[in-house]
């Protein structure tokens, strides 16, 4: 069994039926970086940057919160994994809130700042760019 990171924040394994850790598939929050480890003969890690994080959406189904259980949908400028779902796990809302705050202190520590596009906005008419310009 892999040993966690020393400076560990949060971790759990994604729930089955009845919100069960019955899964091969373990969410470790780490200071600077999110982990997904999952398989059992072949394995696989995945690892996101927390500044990197652009936007955290929280999602809970109706079997999910009879569960008890939420899926944090993570979007990322991360070139491997863009989007990822922590999929099904205990305390969604507070694991959220965590995962922001953090984002938010690597970004700091970074000098990173979100990057917003300008994009002109068009008229119906095609033919008119006077605003465009």
């Amino acid at each position: 069994m892999a040993k966690l990171p020393n400076n560990t924040i949060w971790s759990d394994r994604k729930r089955t039926l009845f919100g069960l850790p019955w899964s091969f598939t373990k969410y470790i929050l780490t200071d600077d970086k999110l982990l997904i480890r999952s398989g059992v003969l072949s394995q696989r890690e995945e690892e996101i940057r927390l500044y990197r994080v652009r936007d955290l959406e929280l999602k809970r189904s109706f079997r999910d919160r009879l569960d008890r259980v939420g899926t944090i949908h993570v979007c990322s400028s991360d070139n491997t994994a863009p989007e990822i779902d922590i999929r099904r796990i205990k305390h969604s809302r507070d694991v959220k809130d965590m995962i922001s705050d953090q984002v938010e202190k690597m970004r700091t520590a970074h000098n990173a700042v979100e990057m917003y596009t300008n994009t002109p906005h068009f008229h119906d008419d095609p033919g008119d760019l006077s605003d465009a310009l």
